[in-house]
């Protein structure tokens, strides 16, 4: 039986890309997952694939932008399964391009999604995991905060301000409740070019993730394995990126 067995997973972005492999790989598992992401619709399809393969699975539309909408998600999980183990903060944007676009309402964005929407999580889960005496953060951040390039200084920095608050948290939790793992993909393919604007920018990004990127189960593996360790046991941090990524 898997370590994950009977754990109660809630994840946002679970609506396709590494949200949805977390889901499928956990549900798999012997979790029971709690979807969040803004389109209903694809979640509902993913909650009904896995509860017809004999998961269990609920739907949630989640916009983490709104604090309320983080709260619902933690209060579907303990009302539908009784706890909440794990909150995987996946959701995330990339209005990327030159910082002399000034692109202040993509940066905006960034800023509301990629930190705002995981120190809502954070706000969420936190007070039902010290109730428990148990739970873990996890967070997908970036290699593109590790290795800093042109057109991506403002979504590395959205990335880097969440790597140091998890490790700021990490400081501050060390009494055995909280566990944080954050997540440092490189290229995966999944649907984050769409949210690029940039057209040149779009290009090359599809055209690296079409070249090389790693299938978003590789990252589902990589969150599996930090919260399949016992409770004693914290992985901070991982970074997996493909291997021809330089």
């Amino acid at each position: 039986m898997s370590p994950i067995t009977g754990k109660v997973v809630a994840i946002t972005g679970a609506s396709s890309g590494i949200g949805e492999a977390t889901a499928r790989l956990m549900a798999e598992r012997g979790a029971a997952v709690v979807l969040g992401a803004r389109r209903r619709d694809r979640l509902e399809e993913l909650a009904r694939d896995i509860n017809d393969h004999d998961g269990r699975a609920i739907a949630c539309a989640v916009d983490v932008t709104r604090r309320e909408d983080l709260e619902r998600l933690v209060d579907r999980a303990v009302t539908e399964f009784g706890r909440l183990d794990v909150l995987v903060g996946n959701a995330g944007i990339s209005k990327i391009g030159p910082v002399a676009d000034l692109d202040v309402d993509g940066w905006s964005a960034m800023i509301d999604v990629n930190v705002r929407g995981v120190l809502h999580g954070i706000a969420a889960a936190l007070p039902v995991f010290r109730r428990q005496g148990r739970g873990h953060l996890v967070t997908t951040v970036s290699t593109a905060g590790l290795k800093i390039t042109p057109t991506m200084a403002v979504y590395a920095g959205t990335k880097n301000a969440v790597r140091t608050i998890m490790e700021g948290l990490r400081q501050e939790s060390t009494d055995g409740v909280l566990r944080t793992t954050s997540i440092s993909p490189g290229y995966v393919s999944t649907e984050l070019a769409d949210s690029i604007d940039d057209p040149v920018v779009r290009r090359d990004i599809r055209k690296n993730m079409a070249e090389f990127a790693l299938p978003p189960g590789a990252v589902a593996r990589a969150v599996a394995f930090a919260v399949e360790q016992p409770d004693d046991v914290e992985i901070g941090d991982i970074t997996i990126r493909p291997t021809t990524q330089a």
